[in-house]
Order: structure tokens, then sequence, then C-alpha cells
């Protein structure tokens, strides 16, 4: 199949967040940049990044050169928006992880992209693709398997993405270890584009219900994920660090 887009789209601009690039794009921007990069046809990474994710990277020397490699780096929190609004840099709204798996899902009904999910714990990659291909019949979802596999497996799997000839692989393994697991196998899973989508598959599947509109309207998804989600005050934690570190850096006029 000939996949193309209607136009090039311009490299977005690319901002700092506490030493992390962040690109400066929408939705709508990111989908049609992905859709290029399937055009392209070569392997590229795709980062979702959110508040936990840059603090991580402050010590993570190995996870902040694959954010520093990524092809497209999206602004997965109401955190990142404020700090590069912060840093002069006018957006709107977050781009989670979530909403592109669904918005790709969409997309592969209508032009046939072929997507495999895999990560989080098993039956949910599975769940989650039965869910999509009920809400988008003809959705391309050509496999899934859960993220508990051995070491030893991980071979073996690879090489069941690589010959399935994959368009866009999501990997749902948490941050960092999803991030790594695409920087080492890129190549070798051939994906036209490979993802990670944090807990993306546990909402799609049903298996954690996600934050109403309202509560989203307010930027108060974390909270709901920590009500809903006790063993997530980990990474809540890391806001006000966030906060902290980003109020100490220099503001820049916009």
């Amino acid at each position: 199949m000939n996949l193309r887009t209607d136009r090039m789209s311009p490299k977005p601009e690319r901002v700092e967040v506490l030493g992390v690039g962040v690109d400066a794009l929408d939705g709508k921007a990111a989908i049609h940049l992905i859709e290029q990069f399937i055009a392209e046809g070569s392997p590229k990474i795709v980062a979702t990044a959110d508040a936990s994710a840059v603090v991580i990277a402050q010590k993570d020397r190995r996870f902040r050169d694959v954010l520093e490699k990524a092809d497209l780096v999206t602004p997965d929190s109401v955190g990142i928006v404020w700090a590069m609004r912060r840093a002069g840099v006018g957006i709107e709204n977050r781009v989670s992880g979530i909403d592109l798996v669904d918005a790709i899902c969409k997309l592969s009904s209508l032009k046939g992209y072929r997507l495999y999910f895999l990560g989080a714990a098993p039956g949910i990659a599975e769940r989650a693709a039965d869910k999509m291909r009920l809400k988008y019949p003809g959705v391309n979802i050509v496999g899934t398997h859960d993220g508990y596999f051995h070491r030893d497996d991980e071979a073996a799997l690879v090489r069941t993405v690589r010959e399935l000839n994959v368009d866009v692989l999501f990997v749902a393994m948490g941050i960092p270890k999803q991030e790594t697991f695409i920087a080492e196998n890129l190549f070798a899973l051939n994906a036209k584009v490979a993802m990670g989508v944090g807990g993306s598959f546990d909402v799609l599947s049903g298996a954690v219900k996600r934050a109403p509109r309202w509560v989203q309207s307010l930027r108060l998804e974390w909270l709901w994920r920590l009500i809903c989600n006790p063993r997530k005050w980990r990474k809540v934690a890391t806001l006000p660090k966030f906060w902290w570190m980003v109020m100490r850096t220099r503001r820049q006029p916009r």
C-alpha cells in the first residue's frame, strides 16, 4: 500500500524544559507528522513527555539520551504545557499518549495502517485492541503482546513484530522502560513509528477508568489517577519537584 501525506509538515519548534527538548505542537500537528513518518518508512521514535518523565531524565542519562534522539516528543501533561508557556512558547493543550493511540486507530480504520499493541499486564493489550476494533471497525491491529515477557524471549518477540511489517508500534511498559526498549530494538523491530504510551492500554481496555471530561478540563486528571490508583503516588510526588525546578529557571518573555 502506498502511504502518502497531503503535505510535508514543517519541523516543530523544540523547546527545552529543564534541559529536555519537547516539541511545540498540538494533537492535529502531531498526527500529521506521524503520518509523514509512516510515509517516509524509516524507523522513528515518538515519545510523550510528562512532568515525571522530565524529572526522571534529570538523573537517568540513558533515558535522557533517548528523548534527545526521539523524532517527536509531545507535551503530555499540563505541567509541561505550563513550563513551555513560561519559556515563552504558547501552546494550548497537552498531547497525550492515549489520545494519539485513539486517533491513530481511527486513521488505521480508514487507511489500513498496521498497528501492534505491546505492553501492560497479561490480557490487557488484547482487550484494548478488541475495544478499538469495536470503536473503529476495520482498524488494522495485526498483533498484541503483554509487557511481562522474559528477557530471553525478547528476541523472538522483536522478530515477530518485524515480520508483521508494522506501521505503528505502541509500547505500554511505563517510563523509562518503554523508551529504553524502543531505543534498543528500534531497527530490529523495523516499525515505521514506535511510541511509548504508558498506561494507555489500561484505560482503553476498560481496566482503568479515564477521568471525566470536566476533570480533564480542570487539568486535574493527575489527581483522578491518584485517587483511582494510590500506587501512583510515587509518580505524582514528582510534580512538586518539577514545579520547584521550573520556578528556579529564569522566565522568558512571551
